[in-house]
């Protein structure tokens, strides 16, 4: 951990940002330390936050956690230290940019989510396994379990309601969804790691909200695989 706040530091040098190796050092330590004394509650909550935003916003995920875990608001547990690396930082940052507006855009956002769907399910899965990391290995197989479960929910639920929104002749259903589905990542982390016992509820109700909309709304979610089918279809036999 400390190699890391170290190689962090250096490269703020790089940038023009000067920031002093000891502060980094003992930020380091105490986020080490916090860390330690993290317990199951939080761990398992923090494992099926990162699962169930995955599937919303996987990119947004991995850079506000690793930001929160640079800037100290969180400790993240030596599983998810990697996602503080300023490269990590960069990919994450740029991908957040480019899905937050192709997210905005009528029947792009579906295929987005179609292509993606091979991605941030097992993203999930592993971001929530490197909660627990390898010196638990048994919590780090059900955590991924969880966390993809719970990533291929979110993503199920995503795509059936964005079906139905682009269905509307008007983009603002779907703008609506859009920034609605920004703030939720937002606030299903900052919960995870400030309150995991409420976060836990949190999840109960959107599970069964996610299960709900997806047998209500089922017709939608064939409508855009029948179009995406058609779509990469059209385009082999141009190819």
């Amino acid at each position: 951990m400390d190699a890391l706040w170290l190689a962090f530091v250096q490269w703020l040098h790089t940038v023009g940002l000067h920031v002093d190796a000891g502060t980094a050092r003992d930020v380091a330590e105490g986020a080490a330390r916090a860390t330690a004394a993290l317990d199951m509650p939080s761990l398992l909550a923090l494992a099926a936050a990162l699962g169930w935003a995955s599937g919303f916003r996987l990119y947004a995920v991995v850079f506000l956690v690793g930001m929160m875990g640079v800037a100290g608001w969180i400790a993240l547990p030596p599983g998810l230290a990697v996602l503080q690396s300023p490269v990590v930082l960069i990919a994450s940052g740029c991908m957040l940019l480019v899905e937050f507006f192709a997210d905005k855009v009528p029947w792009l956002d579906s295929a987005w989510d179609a292509v993606h769907a091979f991605i941030r399910v097992p993203a999930g899965a592993v971001l929530a396994a490197g909660v627990f990391g390898a010196d638990n290995a048994a919590m780090a197989v059900a955590a991924g379990l969880l966390g993809g479960s719970l990533s291929a929910t979110a993503l199920a639920t995503k795509m059936t309601t964005r079906a139905a929104a682009n269905t509307s002749p008007e983009p603002f259903s779907n703008w609506g969804l859009s920034f609605f589905e920004d703030g939720l990542v937002v606030a299903v982390v900052w919960l995870a790691t400030q309150h995991p016992l409420a976060f836990g509820m949190a999840l109960v109700v959107m599970v069964a909200v996610s299960v709900l909309l997806m047998v209500v709304l089922f017709k939608f979610l064939r409508a855009v695989v029948r179009r995406l089918s058609s779509f990469f279809s059209g385009s082999a036999k141009v190819a």
